[in-house]
Parts: C-alpha cells; sequence; structure tokens
C-alpha cells in the first residue's frame, strides 16, 4: 500500500499544481475529470496485483505452458510490429504526400480494420481461407491454426494502427526538404529514402510500438483464425482465456499482469526512443 500511496500522491500533487499556478473553476474541473479517471485505472490494476500472493504469481509463471505461450507472444508481436512497418511506411508516405481521386474511400478502407470487431476480423480471415485461393495459398505456406496464422491475424490489425500513425507522421512534415533534395538530382524514391524517412524516424518508433502493443492484446482474430492450442498456437490473451475457463484464476491473473508489464515496457522504451530522435 506504500507504494500505491506514493503513485496516487505525486500524481495529485502534478495535477494541484496546475490548480495552484491556474487557479480558476475551469482547470479545476478539468483536475478533478483527470484525477478521478486515473485513480480508477490505478486501482483497478492495484486490484489486480494484489488479488493473490507472488508466490502463486511466479508458480503460475513457471508453467511450461505460459513460458511457451510468453515466448511465442513475442516472438509473433515483434514480426509483426516489424511487417506492419514495412506496410505502413510506404502506404503512409502515399497518403500523405499523393492526391488522387477515390483517396477518401482508400484511407476508409484501410481503417476498417480498426472499427471492425475482432472477432469478425477472424472470422474473415478463416472464410478468406476457406476459398480456392486461400486453400492454395494455405497448402504453399500453411496459415489457419498455425503460428504463421497467429501473425497473420496480429498483423491485420497492428497494420491499420500503423498505417495511421505513419499517415500523421509524414503529413506533418514538410515536404520542402524532399523538393529541395530532388532539385539536387535525387529521385522521389531517394528522396523519401534520404530525407523523409530519417525525419520520420519518431513516427516509425511510434508505429512499430503500437503495432507491437495492440498485437500483444488480440485475442479475438487470434482465437478464431489460429486457435489456442497449447504449446503451439497459445499467445498470452488466449492463455487469460484458457486459465479462466478451466477455473485457474491466479494463473490468469499472473499472465494479465505480465502482459501490463510488457505493455509499459513498449511505453516507455517508445517515450525513451523517441526524446532520442
Amino acid at each position: 500500500m506504500a507504494y500505491e500511496s506514493r503513485i496516487v500522491t505525486s500524481i495529485l500533487r502534478a495535477l494541484l499544481g496546475i490548480v495552484t499556478r491556474r487557479n480558476s473553476r475551469f482547470w479545476s474541473l478539468l483536475v478533478f475529470v483527470t484525477a478521478g479517471y486515473l485513480l480508477f485505472i490505478i486501482s483497478m490494476l492495484w486490484a489486480t496485483a494484489t488479488y493473490s500472493s507472488p508466490s502463486d504469481y511466479f508458480e503460475a509463471l513457471n508453467s511450461r505452458e505460459i513460458q511457451h505461450s510468453v515466448f511465442l507472444s513475442l516472438l509473433t508481436c515483434s514480426l509483426t510490429a516489424l511487417l506492419s512497418l514495412l506496410l505502413a511506411v510506404p502506404i503512409g508516405y502515399l497518403l500523405a504526400r499523393k492526391d488522387f481521386r477515390g483517396k477518401a474511400l482508400v484511407e476508409s478502407a484501410l481503417d476498417i480494420p480498426i472499427v471492425l470487431p475482432p472477432m469478425v476480423i477472424g472470422l474473415c480471415l478463416l472464410i478468406l481461407f476457406q476459398t480456392r485461393l486461400g486453400g492454395l495459398v494455405d497448402s504453399v505456406i500453411p496459415f489457419t491454426y498455425t503460428v504463421f496464422g497467429v501473425v497473420l491475424a496480429q498483423l491485420v490489425i497492428g497494420a491499420a494502427f500503423a498505417i495511421r500513425t505513419m499517415r500523421g507522421t509524414f503529413t506533418q512534415l514538410s515536404q520542402r526538404p524532399e523538393d529541395v533534395a530532388m532539385t539536387l538530382g535525387c529521385s522521389r524514391g531517394s528522396a523519401m529514402w534520404r530525407v523523409a524517412l530519417p525525419a520520420a524516424g519518431k513516427g516509425m518508433v511510434a508505429a512499430g510500438s503500437v503495432a507491437w502493443a495492440r498485437s500483444l492484446g488480440e485475442f479475438g482474430p487470434v482465437m478464431v483464425f489460429a486457435g489456442s492450442t497449447r504449446m503451439k498456437t497459445e499467445v498470452l490473451a488466449t492463455t487469460v482465456w484458457l486459465e479462466l475457463s478451466v477455473g485457474e484464476l491466479e494463473a490468469a491473473v499472473a499472465v494479465s499482469l505480465l502482459m501490463v508489464f510488457f505493455a509499459m515496457v513498449v511505453l516507455v522504451a517508445m517515450r525513451l526512443a523517441g526524446e532520442r530522435w
């Protein structure tokens, strides 16, 4: 409780500082809303963390199945983040730098995975790979109920968030340095590689981090399309569901806290990396 009190005190002190500097009803109201929401989040996480003893959590995490789930989650999320960047950089650059007929429709279509229910995305993937073309691809590289399927299910959603991030990044960058580079003999592709990409470093870090974090928490698409076979396609998000389904609440809480830890590490790394660019 002492650690929780210090966190709460620090947050309240920072928020109350705003009120002190900006003594008005307007700022006081905003501080009240912000403090209430932050306290709710902290209380929720703290209640989960203190649900059981640390020894019970460590015992659950020593399970071979959960350790395999941790390894597979880290592997697939990293692959998804990399593939998302490979898609997001060219697509984001195109949308930010080129005006064309139907652009609004293209942008809306690219945002579909963000607004669709995750279960629906998994179902759509499953049906796609039941078609003749999908079956042909599946016969060469098996996706359905495999690790490749886990990556693909994560990629559909992770890439959508990465594309939106990179589109915003390139939109905020001035096009003038690229135009100057082209007057000096660079092609459009060379100007993008030499000028735009180095300037977009912070956005690339953010896009990859968002894709990684989104992939870590994806349950619906992975469950429907890749399944949750233990020691094969089970990742942390599906582990929580599996443990809950058999009444192993301590194990589910332990895995949930581990996911919170990984998410916090990614957020902190993103902030630190962003400050260096």
